[in-house]
């Protein structure tokens, strides 16, 4: 799905961006073009930009391994 029409940034890209560090809008539209022209899409660039970090930082399970021994 196209998020930033005036520069063709896909939802793709955007989780792509994430999953590659990028931590910021700010960063974001410097990656991408994202919202660099109208902004209209900044909204909803952030809000996917802050879902796939949110994916991104699932925490991975605790072992015991006092117990494992």
């Amino acid at each position: 799905m196209y998020v930033c029409i005036c520069n063709g940034v896909t939802d793709s890209q955007i989780r792509a961006a994430a999953e590659a560090g990028c931590d910021t809008v700010s960063e974001l539209v410097m990656r991408t073009g994202c919202g660099s022209n109208c902004g209209g899409c900044l909204e909803t660039a952030e809000k996917m930009l802050a879902e796939a970090k949110g994916a991104r930082a699932l925490p991975l399970p605790l072992l015991n391994l006092a117990t494992a021994a």
